[in-house]
């Protein structure tokens, strides 16, 4: 097998991997496990099959695939692989804590959307974009008072019952 499909086809099961253990949608997990083993099994080297134009011809590889595949020939990676393998810092991944926020909806807000703090994370709320983005379940009323209890802004209902002495 050509080391550049070996190297693709690592990629591909890495990311599968790495999915798998966010949870993410089965179906999108099995086409990078099915486009790995389909690159393993080529005879021909991707890159002279991508040359060709035929990367959409191998059976499971699809229409967004063949453009990871491309990107990967250019670049050595995958953006998603890069962005999958990336830890959130500390403060943003307090975000998870959020309801309606999944594993992938906070990486693709810090990393692909570039929202960098509480403030710009309630400002998308606010402006009923964030409901575009998939993944995300809670409603926007909910999300602004998780936010701003996030913050601090918000303190813990305290009971005003005396206690009893003892």
């Amino acid at each position: 097998m050509p080391t550049t499909n070996q190297q693709l086809a690592s990629l591909l099961q890495s990311i599968a991997n790495q999915l798998e253990a966010r949870r993410d949608n089965p179906h999108r997990i099995r086409a990078y496990r099915r486009a790995a083993d389909m690159i393993r099994s080529l005879s021909d080297d991707i890159a002279t099959v991508a040359v060709r134009g035929e990367l959409r011809a191998i059976q499971g590889i699809g229409k967004d695939l063949a453009a990871k595949i491309e990107e990967f020939l250019k670049t050595g990676t995958i953006h998603i692989y890069e962005q999958l393998r990336r830890p959130l810092p500390p403060e943003i991944a307090d975000w998870l804590s959020l309801p309606g926020l999944s594993e992938p909806a906070v990486q693709e807000l810090y990393f692909r959307l570039g929202i960098r703090s509480l403030e710009d994370l309630e400002s998308l709320v606010r402006s009923h974009l964030l409901r575009t983005l998939p993944g995300v379940t809670a409603p926007e009323e909910e999300l602004l008072v998780a936010i701003q209890k996030l913050r601090g802004e918000i303190k813990a209902p305290t009971s005003d019952v005396p206690q009893p002495e003892r």
